[in-house]
């Protein structure tokens, strides 16, 4: 599910942008701080993304009321940014929940936490579930096919990961209690 920008923004658009909101990344000494390189276009899109969350996330109240509101503001500008394109809202879904779930798989440690590991296989499960709807429309039944298994997969890791969340805090027998019975 890729996409092409009709007006692409350039590394050095990106890095100005990033500049007016005070969020530019540190000048490297081996390149010429006031040339923007191409090869660092994706990063500094990433930062500029970050800076842009962030900034939603503190203008977000937060409480149950206030926060549904600032929410849907900012999927209005959101949808006019897209000019009401279903499948590029698809596109863009699909590679938000790929980053969010490439971050939740994120850990200082080697193995994830039930938690996190259950977590990460939710966002997946959006993710081949919107992939298996684009291939059911394009009536590719095989595509389709092996997304929904993607998805199932992911439900199963659902459940272990909330197994074995529930078995840390006490809530539910480990393996070697259930062994026991």
């Amino acid at each position: 599910m890729s996409m092409r920008s009709e007006h692409p923004v350039s590394a050095e658009q990106i890095r100005a942008a990033l500049a007016a909101l005070a969020a530019e990344p540190a000048a490297e000494p081996e390149r010429r701080p006031e040339t923007a390189q191409e090869d660092d276009r994706l990063q500094l899109l990433g930062r500029l993304l970050a800076k842009t969350e962030l900034e939603i996330t503190s203008a977000t109240r937060l409480t149950e009321d206030g926060e549904i509101e600032d929410v849907l503001e900012t999927l209005l500008g959101w949808g006019e940014q897209l000019k009401g394109d279903p499948g590029l809202a698809v596109n863009v879904l699909t590679n938000r929940l790929q980053r969010t779930a490439v971050q939740v798989s994120e850990p200082e440690d080697e193995e994830l936490p039930p938690g996190r590991e259950a977590a990460f296989a939710a966002v997946m499960t959006a993710v081949y579930v919107l992939g298996a709807q684009v291939h059911a429309d394009r009536g590719d039944t095989e595509g389709t096919r092996h997304a929904l298994s993607g998805a199932e997969e992911a439900l199963i890791d659902i459940l272990q990961g909330v197994h074995d969340l529930r078995v840390a805090i006490g809530d539910a027998p480990g393996p070697d209690e259930e062994a026991g019975d």
